[in-house]
């Protein structure tokens, strides 16, 4: 059983950073991946990053690539994900999740088992 909590919304000005935070908790984390979906009123909930906890194996969605960042944090088992020049398209509620590997594709919400309950961004123009 994982437990997600997610941390660090909030609402900034288009060009600025933020950084968020995803608390896991599991007996092991060493053969999954973490990672952050996002979803609007208007958007299915989409693929944005996600980070393999055996390796330092990284991945991104097309629309963050070169301005997010996706990290995590061995001893104390967090996962974050720092923002860079945000643009009023990133808004959204912001999701952590978490996955065996071999179990799907990273890329694909249905194959995410574990889920938080969310954190909203609000960027403005």
């Amino acid at each position: 059983q994982v437990q997600l909590v997610e941390s660090g919304g909030g609402v900034v000005q288009a060009g600025n950073s933020l950084r968020l935070s995803c608390t896991v908790s599991a007996r092991t984390l060493r053969n999954h991946f973490t990672g952050w979906f996002r979803q609007t009123a208007e958007k299915e909930r989409e693929f944005v990053a996600a980070i393999f906890w055996g390796g330092l194996s990284t991945y991104y969605g097309n629309s963050v690539k070169g301005r997010f960042t996706a990290s995590r944090d061995l001893a104390t088992g967090t996962m974050f994900l720092q923002m860079d020049n945000l643009k009023p398209d990133d808004s959204g509620v912001y999701f952590c999740a978490a996955k065996a590997a071999g179990s799907g594709s990273i890329y694909s919400r249905t194959s995410w088992p574990s889920w938080g309950q969310g954190t909203q961004v609000t960027v403005s123009s």
